[in-house]
């Protein structure tokens, strides 16, 4: 239920924010907006200045008059505002065997329908400019000052590929490592669908590691190593009544073993519990200066009820930054994820990522966006931007039903000053929209596939 409500909360406020950039913009440019649909297809209930509010479709005969019908629609999966005088998801050609109107998106100049296209994704990039400025303003950049590799888990894939506790990292890909944010954002972003080469100092010698991308885990996995300073997981809480409390474990308790395997990370104890359900686990910790052992049982799960927490005690510096510069920064951020994203499609298309890895539906979004508002609301409205920067960005390509479609279609009458026939546009829109609706169901499939 909670994916329900965030993916609805998410995609609410995306569509709306994108939905308002071509509405403002239209009555800007003296357009009538005979709708503003949140959803496709059937309208579910909506409200204009004729009728008031009203529940289903409006009458066959209802003429707006140039009041708009606000409306949510029965697939919220997207958004659209209905503009006199255009082709677009409504397919609404009846305005094709008439004179053009004043008010009409056919009759205006050039300059007008691109701005009027265009603003959608303008508002997208918009949002997301306000966010990272947000970001950078009142919370700035957390960067984790050391280079130097944490516990290394004997056999673990770290131990395998050759990294050792103490190794202080100097190159990913050639690429000077400062600090451990650096590192992480090389390893897991900016080399995604890449193997990685990486350069270690050891005892004053340099040495090379081969890591195929097959071994680097996906962000919301344990990493393949850990940076040092790392405190020892420990109980942060535990809830009454469950296999924890009954079996002893106190708040505090420091976990130093479970089933005879050595505890560094949270991961490593979340693995092993989650992987024994109703079967006795035997637990070490440390508690004050004294030695427990205990034993516990995972229920259905896979849980004992406990939070474990692990906190990171090494140097960590925040970068702040004054109004003005927040904005500089807001718009590098933009810039960078820009780039990212269309170096990820590229990796798409040459096969070097899964296409489930780099595309989410609406499953992964719902997942996402209640995992991201759980860690808190920065952590959710850093998600919003970078769905509304994904959004915008995807728009904006040159392909039909698109605003990159129907731009390209604009320019094109503007290069030819004369339109192109309505039968040809209501063409070009149907094959858009069934190679979309294809595209979306593939994702969907994908989603599923991935849950």
């Amino acid at each position: 239920m909670d994916y329900v409500i965030y993916f609805a909360i998410t995609i609410g406020i995306l569509v709306f924010v994108h939905e308002f950039g071509h509405f403002a913009a239209a009555k800007l440019s003296g357009m009538r907006a005979d709708v503003f649909a949140i959803g496709f297809g059937k309208r579910l209930f909506g409200w204009n200045k004729i009728t008031g509010f009203t529940f289903g479709e409006l009458p066959k005969d209802f003429k707006g008059e140039g009041h708009t019908d606000y409306r949510l629609a029965l697939l919220p999966l997207g958004g659209y505002v209905k503009i006199a005088g255009m082709v677009d998801e409504s397919f609404d050609t009846e305005f094709a065997n008439k004179e053009p109107e004043p008010w009409e998106f056919r009759s205006k100049p050039t300059y007008k329908k691109i701005f009027v296209i265009t603003a959608g994704v303008l508002m997208n990039l918009l949002l997301a400019l306000i966010i990272f400025w947000g970001a950078n303003f009142f919370q700035g950049k957390q960067v984790v000052e050391t280079t130097s590799i944490g516990y290394v888990e004997p056999g673990s894939a770290a131990d395998s590929l050759g990294f050792k506790s103490g190794d202080k990292i100097l190159a990913v890909n050639d690429k000077k490592i400062d600090n451990w944010t650096e590192f992480d954002s090389e390893m897991l972003i900016n080399t995604m669908g890449k193997d990685v080469d990486v350069k270690v100092r050891r005892d004053n010698e340099i040495i090379p590691i081969f890591v195929p991308r097959s071994k680097i885990p996906e962000q919301n996995e344990a990493p393949l190593v850990i940076a040092d300073g790392w405190e020892q997981p420990f109980i942060d809480s535990v809830l009454s009544g469950t296999p924890a409390s009954k079996a002893g474990i106190k708040k505090g308790d420091i976990l130093l073993e479970i089933n005879d395997n050595g505890i560094q990370t949270r991961s490593e104890a979340v693995s092993i519990i989650s992987t024994h359900k109703n079967k006795p686990i035997d637990i070490v910790v440390q508690r004050n200066q004294d030695t427990v052992a205990l034993t516990a049982t995972p229920d259905n799960d896979g849980m004992i009820g406990v939070l474990i927490v692990q906190q990171y005690a090494g140097k960590i510096k925040y970068e702040t930054y004054g109004f003005f510069e927040s904005f500089y920064y807001g718009w590098k951020d933009i810039v960078k994820i820009t780039d990212l994203t269309f170096t990820m499609l590229g990796r798409v298309f040459s096969g070097d990522i899964e296409f489930g890895k780099a595309f989410g539906g609406p499953i992964k979004i719902a997942q996402f966006a209640a995992k991201s508002a759980d860690t808190g609301i920065l952590s959710f409205l850093y998600f919003l931007a970078l769905l509304s920067l994904t959004l915008a960005i995807i728009n904006i390509m040159p392909f039909p039903v698109l605003d990159g479609g129907h731009l390209l279609i604009i320019l094109i009458e503007g290069i030819m000053r004369r339109e192109i026939p309505i039968k040809v546009k209501v063409a070009i829109q149907n094959v858009g929209f069934v190679l979309l609706l294809l595209l979306m169901a593939f994702i969907l499939y994908n989603d599923i596939l991935n849950i």
